[in-house]
């Protein structure tokens, strides 16, 4: 598969660092206008008819800064659907469109599997994630985790001769947890780190979810061990039961409350793992080797620019009757698309409006929910 051209590249971290635009955005972008440049001229108009202001898009200059930023450190920016980006991820809703790689990408090539847990993980645990990851690395998995202390800790350190995958939630120079620049510099010898996050940025409180998401998609299946019952680990299931991946847990102790979240998750169907050869044994047909996804964009191909012909018209009645039909609980589009009467793109472009304005939420499973009050 081709690669992007170099102003293409430019033109997709610009279109993807711009206010409001988000995985899900982008995708909608590229197959309403064809190409990101051609969204990028039609951003000023969609958020004034959207009722935004003060929006910004991201300048030439910036992404320039970031391209030179990124190639200083050594790190890789992969399309999605360009060879090297992780072919599971790329099948994932909502995959991110840019993925900034540190190491090597030949751990992307080997089934990956995610290992999470708690942070103040017992010995107990730690061990038992440290053998998992281990096993599974010599059964020629790649292990998957997000850097953090404890479970996540112990399942990269115990998977670094065999490829381990670093997901984190800043960008590539910010490292979270600070102490652990150390391992991440272990791991980049034979394995990778991976972040969707601008070059620079710190990671917040709600960055964690998005890193999980990706923690999620990148693996075909994921493994708890030791996981309260709210913790970010169980965000990761949660994501990974909506993708279709295999979910597992490793039985706990029920007087422990790092269990609590675990044991939950069995109670709930997942698939109970106490070694290598039961994660192995739960995903059965899906470890067939399998090449390249025939994902929307793969398919396409990431740089095919077609000819829009100009996007239907919408006019301010059917604006108006769209923000009507939505509210803030999540709504199918399909079901915005038969009420309001009006053809599929033509809604989508009123959908693109308001996103852009930054009055639209997507969720998963192709639902949206209006933020704020309508002002049409």
């Amino acid at each position: 598969m081709a690669r992007l051209t170099d102003p293409q590249r430019l033109a997709w971290l610009r279109l993807i660092r711009t206010d409001n635009v988000g995985s899900r955005t982008f995708h909608n972008l590229l197959d309403h206008f064809g190409s990101a440049e051609a969204a990028i001229e039609a951003w000023p108009d969609l958020v004034s008819k959207g009722g935004g202001q003060g929006k910004r898009l991201c300048s030439v200059e910036d992404a320039e800064r970031e391209i030179a930023g990124l190639e200083r450190l050594g790190a890789q920016l992969i399309a999605l659907g360009e060879p090297d980006y992780p072919s599971v991820l790329a099948e994932s809703d909502g995959a991110p469109p840019l993925l900034t790689v540190l190491g090597g990408t030949a751990c992307f090539e080997r089934p990956i599997i995610s290992i999470v847990g708690a942070r103040n993980a017992s010995a107990a645990g730690r061990s038992f994630a440290a053998k998992l990851a281990a096993d599974l690395g010599r059964a020629g998995f790649a292990i998957a985790s997000g850097l953090a202390r404890g479970i996540d800790t112990a399942a990269h350190e115990a998977s670094l001769a065999t490829g381990t995958i670093a997901v984190l939630a800043g960008g590539p120079d910010r490292i979270y947890p600070a102490e652990n620049a150390p391992l991440l510099q272990r791991i980049l010898k034979d394995g990778a780190a991976v972040t969707e996050m601008p070059l620079g940025w710190e990671p917040r409180a709600k960055d964690f979810p998005r890193r999980n998401r990706i923690i999620a998609g990148l693996a075909r299946g994921v493994v708890v061990v030791e996981a309260a019952l709210r913790s970010g680990s169980l965000i990761t299931a949660r994501l990974a039961n909506e993708l279709g991946r295999e979910v597992m847990a490793a039985p706990g102790s029920p007087l422990d409350v790092r269990c609590e979240g675990s044991n939950a998750l069995l109670r709930d169907g997942a698939t109970l793992i106490t070694s290598a050869d039961h994660v192995i044994e739960a995903l059965g047909a899906s470890l067939a080797p399998q090449g390249k996804p025939a994902s929307h964009y793969k398919e396409r191909g990431p740089i095919i620019i077609k000819e829009s012909g100009g996007a239907p018209a919408a006019d301010d009645g059917l604006r108006a009757l769209v923000l009507e039909l939505l509210g803030p609980s999540p709504a199918g589009i399909d079901d915005i698309v038969r009420l309001s009467g009006a053809p599929a793109r033509t809604v989508q472009l009123v959908l693109l409006e308001l996103e852009m304005a930054g009055r639209l939420e997507r969720h998963l499973g192709g639902r949206i929910s209006l933020i704020g009050e309508p002002t049409y």
